[in-house]
C-alpha cells in the first residue's frame, strides 16, 4: 500500500502547473522520468544555452518537481516523484468529484426525459 500524501497547498499546485505549462520543462521532466541526468545531458536535445536549460531546471526545482545533488564534480538532477504524485492525487480527486456530479446530472436528465 502506498503512503497517503497530504494534499498539495494551492500555492504548491500553482507552482507545479505553471512549471509544467512550458513544453521544454515537460520534456525535461519526461527525460528525468527515465533516471537522473546532468545539466549537460538534459540540455543536449534543446537548441538553447546551458544557462537557459539551467533556468528551466530552477523553475522545476522551485516547484518541487526536480532536485539537484552533488556527486563529486557532477550535479545530477532527479525527478521528485512525490510532488508529481501529490498533483496526480489532486487531479484524481477532482476527476472523481466531477464524474459524480455529471453522473447525478445525467440521472436527473433521464428522469426528465421519462417522467
Amino acid at each position: 500500500m502506498s503512503p497517503v500524501l497530504a494534499p498539495p497547498r494551492p500555492d504548491e499546485l500553482d507552482a507545479m502547473f505553471a512549471a509544467l505549462a512550458d513544453p521544454t520543462r515537460r520534456e525535461i521532466v519526461a527525460r528525468l522520468s527515465h533516471g537522473d541526468a546532468t545539466l549537460t545531458d538534459l540540455a543536449q536535445p534543446f537548441p538553447m544555452s546551458l544557462q537557459a536549460v539551467s533556468q528551466h531546471l530552477g523553475v522545476l526545482e522551485r516547484a518541487g518537481l526536480v532536485s539537484r545533488s552533488r556527486a563529486g564534480r557532477q550535479r545530477p538532477c532527479r525527478l521528485e516523484t512525490r510532488a508529481l504524485d501529490a498533483a496526480v492525487g489532486w487531479i484524481e480527486a477532482n476527476t472523481r468529484a466531477w464524474t459524480e456530479r455529471f453522473d447525478k446530472l445525467d440521472a436527473h436528465l433521464r428522469t426528465l426525459e421519462h417522467p
